[in-house]
């Protein structure tokens, strides 16, 4: 089994995705035209860049075997490699999808249960 990827969405996003059973994007993603995903190592720094203060979130594992053909690991921030999703998400691949609150220092707490580099 290949390692899980990650999607950091609001709790609105994935209500609505869970209705749907798929996930077309955010306004981000669909601005540049493919789903941004972390792997495990970079999900920490997604949330302190991108999304930090941010208490309606949620985290999704990815199983990136499910993704197919349309995951595609591309350059981006820094000339790192980052998982990008050309197609809607179908949810069929989430693994898991824990929320993500805040601890005092307003810094997101990561679920326990799984081991991502923070």
């Amino acid at each position: 089994m290949t390692d899980p990827v990650y999607k950091i969405m609001t709790e609105a996003d994935f209500e609505a995705a869970m209705r749907e059973g798929r996930f077309h994007g955010s306004a981000d993603d669909l601005r540049v035209g493919f789903i941004h995903l972390s792997g495990a190592h970079q999900v920490a720094g997604t949330l302190a860049t991108h999304f930090a203060g941010h208490a309606d979130l949620v985290l999704l594992a990815l199983d990136a075997a499910r993704l197919g053909g349309d995951l595609k690991w591309e350059e981006s921030r820094g000339g790192a490699l980052f998982p990008h999703l050309h197609a809607p998400l179908d949810l069929t691949a989430m693994l898991w999808a824990e929320p993500l609150p805040l601890n005092a220092e307003g810094r997101h707490i990561l679920p326990e249960s799984v081991e991502i580099a923070a």
